[in-house]
């Protein structure tokens, strides 16, 4: 490896760090141990208020945002560059923002009693708070975000002398102070709510599910059901994605895990290395669109529009399938047209097989669709599913440990039991499941294996504590925008001018917002992103027609997209770091096979079934059969190639056959199907022609 390439190398790891902190690597001696310590007791403190609720709201967003901040300032320096240990300024930095953290716990009394008139201790401490978060914004994300936000303060403290319609009364300092600290209007607000809760629960769901065995599962059912087919490896890639979409919520974690695995396959199997990373970055981006754990913006969106998190997830379920399918059939296509084959039989493994023997990791994952789907809170549900999975975790140590199948059998039925008996008792179920994993953690610890099983928890418990960072700090630093932008009233000056710019045409609407979210998410991560153009631009598409729940998933969608777009593309950056190719390059390939995906979120403007706003089963039928035959123009449009290689012009038609699908206009669907049918037909006919003129020769 050359200078330049390991410098580049390094470049990209700081940036992956800085998206997935769980990748950081970790300091050694005291500082190290103490960084663990810290992340573990993050989650536990999590996972208690969680469970109990002994707090008050105010005060678990303000300590969450404390940890947060000191983790930060512990793992990511001042500049962008590695560091073997912790100068003792980050350790300054961060103890006093966990130590201020405390303040709202400390004196929440006396801060209720003054509530409006805060005493110059609160606005001093508040501002100092305030700092430490733009601070700690700019050492993860960079400063765009931060700048982006920062520029709020001063336009709401000196409105009053701008020009050009933008001013408003003006707010004093301690106005200011008073919205984004001692309120949950400011970086308390709800983004923070959501990543206190929901978002925290949900993260450390999927790090505990990866450690029992989830990621070996998933590769080997896709491998199984597709490993042999023609470009089989690249399949994999979109399917094992996919299942991992149902458990991670981050693209960029995703790529880092199924990609390890799925970008040398594709590449061994003669896919160039650049469509390789694309095509694992393309999939492992939708991981936010599946359910039931989505991207932490899915969370923030159902706090925001006032709908449960069941009925996002439900919207999302048909767009997030399209998504994956779209993905699927661009691969079979790029495959197609380079004649790329699958696995032989022989190396792959048996998908049956390997459902019968990891089915039990399942389990939690079924619990958690079940509680979310029967009107359980997603708090609720995402403590049960935590410690469902740690129940298993634990008992798979125990269990491992009992010789005969008969006595393991008898020993599930033995926890199962033990836990009716507590809840018939009357204990609550959080507190039921925690006397049931501490039982099952107390037979582990005499034993090796078993010790070896509980470190496992406890990493997961400090993998999802950092993971939790990015998100959190942009969750608590976008509240700053949102907190100025409702105190100055500017959101929804913002949303008449996005409608009179538009001038009534909800497609150019559509396309400024479209374009506005990947612009923004080129340098903002996918939450910020939506939390921006939800304050400014999803209101706009609300004005015009657009339902509440459609508009902030067509933000939400294409904030998601952004991640593949270059020049940022952290997901393709964190591809190009497993196959070796230029992360540009990367990006534009990953655009062009999310290309066919791009149709899906215009087509739920234009009829909401789509995101099952319907009780019409056949509505629902009707534009999920148009958006798949979208798909297929688009993705043969996009590619070259549908049975046989396209010209230019059949590329032309094949494109203009998927536009008309999207824009709902008298005729435009029947004209849409007149040119798939004619399409598909003057292929097979094409495809018939080069079979017969292939044969001729050989007679």
């Amino acid at each position: 490896m050359t200078a330049a390439q390991g410098e580049a190398d390094a470049k990209i790891r700081q940036v992956i760090d800085r998206e997935n902190p769980a990748t950081v690597v970790a300091f050694e001696g005291i500082a190290g141990r103490a960084i663990f310590a810290i992340a573990v007791l993050f989650s536990l403190f999590q996972i208690w208020t969680a469970a109990f609720n002994p707090l008050s709201s105010l005060v678990v967003r303000s300590v969450h945002v404390g940890f947060l901040l000191l983790m930060t300032y512990t793992l990511f320096g001042f500049r962008q560059e590695e560091r073997r240990t912790v100068p003792w300024y980050d350790w300054l930095l961060g103890l006093l923002a966990f130590g201020l953290s405390l303040y709202h716990w400390w004196f929440e009394a006396d801060l209720i009693q003054r509530s409006g008139d805060p005493s110059t201790t609160d606005l001093m401490v508040g501002i100092v708070v305030i700092a430490l978060v733009f601070e700690a914004a700019r050492r993860i994300m960079g400063w765009v975000l931060p700048i982006m936000c920062g520029v709020f303060i001063p336009y709401a403290l000196f409105g009053r002398y701008l020009p050009f319609g933008l001013g408003h009364r003006g707010y004093d300092l301690d106005q200011v102070i008073d919205n984004l600290y001692l309120s949950t209007e400011g970086i308390y607000g709800t983004p923070t709510f959501v990543s206190a809760t929901y978002i925290f629960l949900f993260i450390l769901f999927g790090a505990f599910l990866e450690r029992a065995g989830m990621i070996k599962l998933f590769n080997d059912v896709s491998l199984g059901l597709v490993g042999h087919a023609k470009g089989g490896p690249a399949k994999v890639a979109v399917i094992s994605s996919g299942l991992m979409g149902t458990i991670n919520g981050s693209g960029v974690a995703n790529v880092l895990t199924t990609g390890q695995f799925t970008i040398p396959l594709m590449m061994r199997f003669g896919y160039r290395p650049a469509f390789a990373g694309a095509v694992e970055a393309t999939a492992s981006m939708g991981g936010q669109l599946m359910p039931p754990v989505m991207g932490a913006a899915a969370f923030i969106m159902a706090e925001t529009i006032g709908v449960p998190y069941s009925e996002v997830a439900l919207a999302a379920t048909i767009p997030a399938i399209l998504y994956f399918g779209s993905a699927f059939w661009m691969v079979h296509l790029e495959a197609g047209m380079r004649n790329l084959v699958g696995l032989p039989r022989s190396e792959c493994p048996s998908a049956l097989k390997a459902v019968v023997e990891g089915w039990y990791l399942m389990l939690p994952l079924a619990a958690l669709v079940y509680l979310l789907f029967s009107g359980f809170t997603p708090l609720f549900a995402g403590v049960i599913g935590l410690f469902a999975t740690c129940a298993l975790i634990l008992g798979s140590g125990v269990a491992a440990m009992i010789g005969p199948t008969a006595l393991r059998v008898a020993f599930w039925v033995a926890i199962g039991l033990g836990a009716a008996g507590l809840w018939r008792l009357g204990f609550r179920t959080e507190h039921m499941a925690l006397l049931v994993m501490g039982a099952l953690a107390a037979l582990c610890l005499p034993f090796r294996s078993g010790r070896e099983t509980f470190g496992l928890l406890v990493q997961a418990l400090a993998d999802g504590a950092k993971n939790a960072l990015g998100v959190g700090v942009a969750c608590a630093l976008v509240g700053v925008l949102i907190g100025m932008l409702q105190l100055t009233g500017l959101s929804s000056g913002f949303a008449a001018m996005v409608v009179e710019f538009a001038q009534g045409n909800l497609l150019l609407a559509l396309l400024l917002t479209m374009v506005a979210s990947i612009v923004l998410g080129t340098g903002l991560p996918t939450t910020a992103n939506y939390i921006v153009m939800a304050a400014i631009t999803a209101p706009a598409l609300k004005m015009m027609g657009v339902d509440l729940i459609v508009s902030h998933m067509f933000v939400f969608y294409f904030g998601i997209m952004a991640d593949l777009t270059p020049p940022v593309a952290l997901a393709a950056l964190a591809a190009s770091s497993i196959c070796r190719a230029g992360h540009l390059e990367v990006g534009w390939i990953a655009t062009r096979i999310a290309m066919a995906g791009y149709v899906v979120p215009f087509m739920a403007v234009y009829d909401p079934a789509l995101l099952l706003q319907t009780d019409n089963p056949l509505a629902v039928a009707y534009i999920v059969v148009k958006a798949c035959l979208a798909i297929a123009l688009w993705g043969a449009a996009t590619i070259g190639f549908f049975w046989t290689p396209l010209t230019w012009i059949e590329r032309l038609i094949a494109g203009a056959g998927a536009l008309l699908f999207v824009l709902a206009l008298p005729v435009t669907d029947e004209l849409g199907f007149a040119i798939a049918v004619l399409f598909v037909l003057w292929q097979r006919w094409r495809m018939r022609a080069l079979k017969g003129a292939a044969v001729r020769p050989a007679q």
